[in-house]
């Protein structure tokens, strides 16, 4: 039976999910927000935010072809 590709929920993923999924730290995370190579994070309260789980795993998908 052939799969069929389903591409995942989109959710809201908080900073120490990020660090994880990515390897890299929050300082990093920041400087490649600021250099314009990573997805912007987004307000999600008054002293919160967060990023779109779709963009942060295309970002990695899209690193991962680079090295390919």
């Amino acid at each position: 039976m052939a799969a069929i590709a389903t591409t995942p929920p989109r959710r809201i993923m908080r900073l120490p999910e990020v660090v994880t999924m990515t390897g890299y730290g929050r300082s990093s995370i920041y400087n490649f927000m600021d250099a314009g190579t990573f997805p912007k994070c987004r307000r999600i309260g008054p002293r919160a935010v967060g990023w779109d789980s779709l963009e942060v795993e295309q970002w990695i998908t899209d690193r991962l072809e680079v090295r390919a």
